[in-house]
């Protein structure tokens, strides 16, 4: 899949799609505004991915500081862009693998 089917995924389906890992369902419950969903799903990854959208999330919320914790768990430098082009970093990097 790439990105543009990714967001098409995003605009026309009611459920991501099922192959995608627990990190890119989580950014695909992002994109439609379900932060919670988003949320559950990225701590329940386990992974440094999970982590990466986990600091992501608490961007998008405000907790600089929680995201702070997380990008340093995860491994990746906090993203200093706007949160529409991290949100399209994430999600190319993770489909690519």
């Amino acid at each position: 899949m790439d990105i543009e089917a990714f967001e098409s995924s995003v605009e026309t389906s009611g459920e991501p799609p099922a192959e995608l890992s627990k990190e890119l369902k989580a950014l695909w419950h992002d994109a439609k505004g379900d932060w919670d969903k988003a949320h559950e799903l990225c701590q329940s990854a386990g992974s440094p991915e999970g982590d990466w959208v986990h600091a992501y999330l608490h961007r998008v919320e405000g907790d600089l500081s929680n995201a702070s914790y997380w990008y340093h768990r995860s491994g990746h430098p906090k993203f200093e862009g706007s949160l529409k082009d991290e949100w399209r970093s994430i999600v190319e990097e993770l489909l690519g693998r």
